[in-house]
């Protein structure tokens, strides 16, 4: 290992323990990860890119909902639709941290929008907004929000015979969309809460129900084995709803959001995971301290 490895990683305990334990995993050993169990995890919204002021995925959600409502004012009165006319702070809270009852409703709306929508349909909307809206605080589109550091961690981990996964609460289909120009992770890589779909007059189309449970809290290591039949050797986070993969994991890497100058200082939705990584001994990554670079 080299000083070029995690080149946007400051020199220091940090860097250090994550370039040790790709050591101690790859080379024979009392720690040594055989190739086909060297699954690595990690959490997306607030992992891997920007999750301020909400996760991206609801600011798209929540423009196309905006049109749904003045074609149709009677959703007005209906959640979620009626909680984002009034911007009610407790459901936004609830959006941020994401609290599972208010994603899952979310996620049930979801559903019923894009309902009936062909694979390209969706794309194509994803990738639209993408290239127009902007983050509000940084002033440039989600995409270039993505982590360096983070990048350079999937990097260093492929190289040495990881398989990396993203698995994240988010819209499977919405994270497939960029998932492999952007982490160069391909899409049956990518772990998410995912709708059914249909094969029908020689088309694959959404369905109307989510398939299988939300994938937040311990439902993440359970569509991690589920997917892969394994649990992960390593696995990175932010939030709460990580904490059973972090706990499922042998490597477990916290990201720690105390920048506010560059990103964002914040531990709403991430307290328990903190006082867990203190307890269990995860490696806790502080963005101010440990990154030279953020995006």
């Amino acid at each position: 290992m080299t000083e070029s490895v995690l080149a946007s990683w400051r020199e220091g305990p940090v860097k250090q323990a994550i370039v040790d334990f790709v050591a101690l995993a790859t080379t024979p050993g009392p720690g040594f990860v055989a190739v086909a169990d060297r699954i690595a995890t990690f959490d997306n919204d607030g992992t891997l890119w920007v999750e301020q002021p909400l996760p991206p995925q609801f600011d798209f959600v929540f423009r196309r909902w905006a049109q749904e409502i003045k074609q149709d004012p009677s959703l007005a009165e209906q959640q979620p639709y009626k909680a984002i006319i009034a911007r009610d702070p407790a459901f936004f809270a609830g959006v941020a941290t994401q609290d599972p009852e208010v994603v899952g409703a979310l996620l049930a709306a979801f559903a019923r929008t894009w309902k009936g929508t062909t694979p390209e349909e969706f794309d194509a909307q994803v990738r639209e907004w993408l290239q127009t809206v902007k983050q509000p605080k940084l002033g440039v589109p989600y995409i270039e929000l993505v982590y360096k550091p983070m990048l350079e961690l999937l990097d260093l981990l492929r190289a040495h015979e990881f398989r990396v996964f993203v698995c994240s609460g988010g819209g499977r289909d919405f994270m497939r969309v960029f998932a492999e120009e952007t982490w160069g992770i391909f899409k049956e890589n990518v772990i998410g809460t995912a709708a059914e779909y249909r094969y029908a007059d020689g088309r694959i189309v959404r369905a109307e129900h989510a398939l299988g449970s939300l994938n937040v809290g311990p439902g993440k290591p359970e569509h991690i084995f589920a997917q892969t039949g394994r649990l992960p050797a390593l696995a990175g986070g932010n939030a709460d709803v990580d904490i059973e993969m972090l706990e499922a994991a042998r490597f477990s890497v916290l990201v720690s959001h105390d920048d506010e100058e560059r990103e964002f200082a914040y531990t709403s939705g991430g307290e328990a995971s903190l006082a867990r990584a203190k307890e269990l001994g995860w490696t806790v990554v502080s963005m101010k301290d440990d990154w030279i670079t953020v995006f």
